[in-house]
């Protein structure tokens, strides 16, 4: 696998796993997902699970397979759910999950300052809905708007709610 070094990191690349709520997938499942389908290791560099656990997937230094034409400048992050019984795209994440992704990114922007946090959907000729809701406006409003006024801002989670 190709290295992916931190000044490389231009994006924070948001997924959903495309699974229904009451679905509680792992890093593994969607590990053994990914290779099934031919894929090398899991996509992403983390999944959030249902009950907000952050897990790792692929090591930080290797390149993902989550977003094409951008893997090679960004790192992934997959939340669980993203889908309703239909297969229609819903915003059914939980509170913990949106806790856990709030305090990964504010983590992670400490590491790489100049990423910018957007949804696989914004980026370019990505015809899917993924990860069902707009990344762009949670961030701005609940974690850049938050921590800019906030300088304990990981000690208020209830803050950080989308």
């Amino acid at each position: 696998m190709s290295k992916l070094t931190p000044d490389k990191i231009k994006y924070i690349a948001i997924h959903c796993s495309a699974s229904q709520a009451k679905a509680n997938l792992t890093v593994d499942d969607i590990r053994k997902m990914h290779l099934k389908r031919g894929m090398k290791d899991i996509g992403y560099h983390y999944v959030i699970t249902r009950d907000g656990k952050v897990q790792q997937g692929r090591r930080l230094d290797q390149v993902g397979a989550h977003v094409m034409g951008f893997n090679s400048v960004s790192l992934g992050i997959c939340m669980v759910g993203g889908i309703d019984a239909k297969g229609k795209s819903e915003d059914n994440f939980t509170v913990d999950q949106y806790v856990a992704l709030a305090e990964l990114i504010i983590d992670l922007k400490k590491r790489y300052p100049k990423a910018i946090v957007q949804g696989h959907r914004d980026f370019p000729n990505v015809a899917k809905d993924c990860p069902c809701f707009d990344v762009k406006r949670w961030y701005k409003d609940t974690v850049e708007n938050h921590v800019n006024s906030n300088p304990i801002a990981r000690a208020d989670r209830p803050a950080l709610l989308k």
